[in-house]
């Protein structure tokens, strides 16, 4: 598995556990009766903390996975010296021309997920439902978006473009 892949499937993960106690968080609220559907001024702030909960995991995420993936490498390469670990260790991150249309090809599929789910939210106004189920649909097919951006973006290394 490529350095991409494994720093695509490593943001994955963060976002899935970020949506997944989002979730848990937010309707654990409103099944026991602590926010009510009405209450706008909660989901935006229930949104607005697991964004910035998103973003922060993300970062030190990131960051312990560099760390960890260097080591990794520096283990497999023990018998080599620095210069040679460092080498090896840059010349996997770089990214090429075929990285940037994978991120390309896959950005373009999560804003299809994001727009249709912005539709989808407008039609559920349109239909009656809570303000609340807009704003859940909103903030979960931007979710969904990133994380079929991020799948996408395996299935183009694993298949090619």
């Amino acid at each position: 598995m490529s350095y991409q892949e494994k720093k695509i499937l490593t943001n994955m993960l963060s976002g899935i556990v970020v949506l997944v106690a989002y979730y848990i968080y937010a309707f654990g609220r409103y099944r026991n009766g602590l926010a009510e559907a009405n209450d706008l001024k909660f989901w935006a702030g229930a949104m607005l903390l697991f964004i910035g909960i998103g973003v922060v995991a993300s970062i030190i995420i990131m960051i312990i996975f560099h760390i960890l993936y260097a080591i990794a490498i520096a283990v497999k390469q023990r018998n080599y010296d620095d210069k040679e670990i460092n080498h090896t260790i840059e010349a996997s991150m770089v990214e090429d021309e075929m990285d940037t249309l994978i991120g390309l090809k896959s950005s373009r599929i999560g804003f299809i997920f994001a727009g249709i789910g912005f539709v989808a939210a407008l039609v559920s106004l349109m239909l009656g439902q809570p303000p609340f189920v807009m704003l859940n649909l909103l903030f979960f097919s931007f979710s969904i978006g990133s994380l079929a951006e991020g799948g996408f973006s395996i299935y183009y290394y694993r298949k090619g473009l």
